[in-house]
């Protein structure tokens, strides 16, 4: 199921543990795969369990645990808005209100044509640059006016229309 470019990066990540202890690569694996597919299936997860040689209930344990893993097919761009304290108390209900708004959708769901998932986010570790996003788990946006979103909008629409 997974490519080969992701089995020698699933095992690149394991041979950074000891031998009895490769189940510690689980959650890169589940990066790995998540990556590839753009959510982790019930299929996908059985075959890191197969990898790491764990049982399946263990893997998704670890997928349902973090809200970084898709265990649901997502949009092509999960835009994980924070909302906890520091950045609500700097606009981040703000950004998440205006964003909810103008795609037209709510926490948990994903655009019609399939291009943006919204999603509440925990603290990501930049209270100093509230509000702030995360572009499909890799690309941290920060100070985010409404210019900064419609902007940030605008270039991921492009992209799709440009790779897609």
């Amino acid at each position: 199921m997974l490519s080969e470019n992701s089995l020698k990066e699933i095992t690149r990540n394991i041979a950074k543990y000891p031998a009895d202890q490769k189940q510690s690569a689980v959650m890169a694996a589940l990066a790995v795969a998540q990556d590839e597919y753009g959510w982790l299936s019930s299929e996908a997860i059985a075959e890191i369990a197969q990898i790491l040689e764990m049982p399946p209930i263990w893997v998704q344990e670890v997928a349902t645990f973090y809200n970084m893993y898709n265990v649901a097919p997502a949009g092509t761009f999960k835009l994980s808005i924070c909302t906890n304290l520091p950045c609500e108390l700097s606009g981040g209900k703000r950004a998440a209100e205006y964003l909810k708004q103008k795609l037209g959708i709510d926490f948990g769901q994903t655009t019609p044509c399939g291009t943006f998932t919204l999603v509440e986010g925990e603290c990501m570790g930049a209270c100093g640059d509230a509000p702030v996003a995360l572009v499909n788990n890799k690309r941290m946006c920060s100070w985010l006016s409404n210019d900064k979103l419609d902007a940030l909008l605008e270039e991921l629409q492009t992209s799709v229309k440009v790779t897609g």
